[in-house]
């Protein structure tokens, strides 16, 4: 649900914007207000979990995350969504990180890889399925709820997943940390809204000092984080993230390859999707039903991903983003010879080839990055995971955004102009899957462990 709840909005926009008559600033904080709250709450979210329970953690988070579902499904105004999707945020901010943790301490041995890589087809599948199911609901207009479906769908599903927690899921948790790091919450928090939100913002204001300021600012208090978090450490504290982590070869290298990951896979969701609506005029459905190949090509990979590990260590990862470049590879010419007559079947073969190496890599370097994670850091570690997941979202969002809409310029006029747009994008998005195949090399050998 967390997840979905990132691309399903997409399909919804231009519905909410007609029912609700939101300005576009409405429209730009009910996307960004999400995806702000739910980047800065993770790493407290999953200290949290360490702290006071992570099942507990979770359940608290997913009945928030239910209740904000609903508030934002039975909005009346345009303002109140905004603040129904920041609470929304929050409430997976504290939901998602525990699933990470429980994963991460309840699994071990033979049992790891399959666990992760469920969790990996599930986080997948929730992200190139959104597209598809946005359309679908807002196609089948459902007791004529329209947009507020996709937002009240949570509640059933939310409220049965409450139900099945406290006899299916263990209760765990740290047994160093005891109290929550006030000042690293601060720090970290003010940091990384001076870090996102310019990244999230910056492109539809054009750019304006403020924005490079902020980020400025954000690397002096990102600074004074860490060295904060250090300080604590050797006092014998418990930190908000546990520096500790950053000793561990496995764990930076693959939050690195995790940041180039994702801003590469988010780049390809949002210019995608505004090609297809806005260029070709796809309509919700029809842009959903096009991402089918993508989805099926995830799963075929993302389900024998253990399999993959086993057999070819931390390769798998660099196989898997070569089938991403050759996929790169054989959209920027169809788009190109196709221009305003592309259609879903020309875009299928690129797009089944994406969804292969998604899979392939997405189920893998989960496991990889948490393997040599003691259970007393699993919160920490899951929350600083999932940070730079949202990071690296926002970042990629924010270059591909530069580089799509300034080859759109300022009165962008028929297909063309949009096939062109998304060429140059997927150029990006090309670079930084070979940024990923490289960055394996540099990996532990040790780590092919994370199939095993």
């Amino acid at each position: 649900m967390t997840i979905l709840d990132f691309f399903i909005v997409n399909v919804a926009i231009p519905s909410i914007q007609e029912d609700l008559r939101a300005n576009a600033a409405e429209i730009q904080l009910v996307v960004a207000g999400y995806g702000l709250a739910y980047a800065i709450g993770l790493i407290t979210g999953g200290r949290l979990g360490d702290i006071v329970g992570r099942r507990r953690m979770f359940a608290i988070g997913l009945l928030a995350f239910v209740l904000s579902s609903a508030a934002c499904g039975l909005a009346p105004t345009a303002t109140m969504l905004v603040a129904a999707r920041v609470l929304q945020g929050l409430s997976a901010a504290m939901l998602f990180p525990q699933v990470l943790s429980i994963l991460n301490v309840t699994y071990t041995g033979r049992d790891r890889a399959p666990a992760f890589t469920a969790f990996g087809v599930t986080l997948g599948l929730a992200a190139v399925c959104g597209q598809l199911i946005g359309g679908l609901l807002i196609y089948a207009d459902v007791l004529g709820l329209s947009w507020r479906s996709c937002f009240l769908i949570n509640v059933p599903v939310g409220l049965a997943a409450l139900a099945l927690t406290r006899p299916l899921v263990p209760e765990s948790r740290s047994d160093t940390a005891r109290k929550l790091d006030l000042g690293g919450v601060a720090l970290s928090t003010v940091g990384l809204v001076l870090l996102l939100f310019p990244l999230v913002q910056g492109r539809q204001a054009g750019w304006p000092a403020w924005a490079f300021v902020s980020l400025a600012l954000s690397v002096v208090v990102l600074a004074l984080f860490v060295r904060y978090e250090w300080r604590l450490a050797a006092r014998g504290g418990a930190p908000l993230v546990e520096p500790k982590l950053f000793g561990e070869s496995s764990f930076v290298a693959g939050i690195t390859i995790v940041l180039a990951f994702y801003a590469g896979l988010a780049s390809l969701f949002l210019v995608l999707a505004v090609y297809l609506q806005e260029g070709e005029r796809f309509d919700a459905l029809r842009a959903g039903v096009t991402f089918v190949p993508l989805a099926v090509g995830f799963f075929l990979t993302s389900v024998n991903a253990t399999r993959l590990a086993k057999l070819f260590g931390r390769q798998a990862l660099a196989i898997g983003a070569v089938l991403m470049a050759l996929s790169y590879a054989v959209l920027i010419p169809v788009v190109g010879s196709a221009g305003a007559h592309v259609s879903g079947w020309s875009l299928a073969p690129g797009l089944l080839l994406n969804g292969l190496g998604e899979g392939a890599v997405m189920g893998p370097i989960i496991a990889l990055v948490l393997a040599g994670v003691k259970p007393e850091y699993a919160g920490s570690a899951s929350g600083v995971l999932t940070t730079v997941q949202q990071i690296a979202g926002a970042l990629g969002v924010a270059v591909i955004g530069i580089i799509f809409y300034g080859a759109l310029g300022t009165h962008p006029q028929g297909a063309t102009v949009y096939a062109h747009a998304f060429q140059r994008g997927m150029v990006y998005t090309l670079v930084l899957v070979v940024l990923v195949a490289v960055l394996v090399q540099f990996l532990p050998k040790a780590d092919r462990a994370a199939g095993s």
